[in-house]
């Protein structure tokens, strides 16, 4: 006999902590547990509301005085390449791509680690060893990839240049993390991630894909605003990127609703089954 019981996950608040993108800001994250049969339907639900998916965690940004961070996604439908991403593909037209299950590699790690070295060496990954990796990759109750890319006029065709873990929702393609080779600079192998995920979801037919966080005024940021098709969530809607300036990162007390009404407002998945 199945039943039904009504799907009420628990929400929580991080402590503040220094903002990694916007200089003198504290961030602070709402997020809830993600496990069990309804992990995926949650997922979905709440990544169409502006959240994101680490390991078992779902969260968004919910700053006391700061409303600056708003999840991005590409509408498949409107993209249309830039002549410099148009470059971009055909510099990386050697690479190939492979998609595994979320299984981490020792040849992942040693790349992850070049990259953080490279790019992120103060981050909150810097000390992040061998079984941290593992876990980042593999902790993961809904249906994920490991989307690798290696060289196939290398010497070495089998170690990835690039590496994306990315989660498949109902209605898009969420990069949930990306790492690629620093060595390859020149060849803009972040904006080429985007654009094979873009052509991926094509092939698969979903409308949408999932960039994480857009923050005005954030150079770590900008490069989002370069696709076209670009959709932010701001005060609980999708829309159209307009011009990045028009935004505002400016501090302010009533920036962010308080946390009761925040999750009052989230449209959640109804019910789930017990047998």
């Amino acid at each position: 006999m199945r039943h039904t019981l009504p799907l009420a996950p628990q929400f929580y608040v991080t402590a503040p902590q220094p903002c990694p993108y916007l200089d003198g800001r504290m961030e602070r994250k709402l997020f809830t547990a993600l496990h069990g049969d309804g992990a995926e339907e949650l997922n979905n639900a709440l990544s169409k509301q502006g959240f994101r998916r680490s390991q078992n965690v779902l969260y968004r940004p919910s700053c006391a005085e700061c409303s600056a961070c708003m999840s991005a996604r590409i509408r498949v439908a409107d993209f249309e390449p830039s002549r410099s991403q148009r470059r971009t593909q055909k510099r990386n037209a050697r690479l190939v791509r492979r998609a595994t299950s979320p299984w981490a590699t020792e040849d992942q790690y040693d790349l992850f680690r070049r990259y953080l070295d490279s790019r992120h060496a103060e981050g909150g990954m810097a000390d992040m060893d061998m079984f941290e990796f593992a876990a980042m990759v593999e902790e993961t109750p809904i249906r994920s990839r490991l989307i690798e890319y290696t060289d196939s006029e290398g010497r070495d065709t089998r170690t990835p240049i690039a590496v994306s873990l990315t989660d498949i929702l109902d209605d898009g393609l969420s990069m949930v993390y990306s790492f690629f080779e620093p060595a390859w600079e020149r060849h803009s192998l972040g904006t080429y991630l985007i654009l094979d995920h873009i052509a991926i979801a094509r092939e698969l037919g979903l409308p949408y894909v999932y960039l994480g966080y857009w923050v005005p005024g954030s150079p770590k940021m900008a490069y989002k605003s370069r696709f076209s098709g670009l959709q932010v969530h701001a005060n609980g809607e999708w829309s159209a990127l307009r011009d990045p300036g028009d935004y505002d990162a400016a501090l302010h007390p009533l920036s962010t609703e308080p946390i009761a009404e925040q999750v009052a407002k989230l449209s959640l998945p109804n019910v789930r089954h017990i047998d």
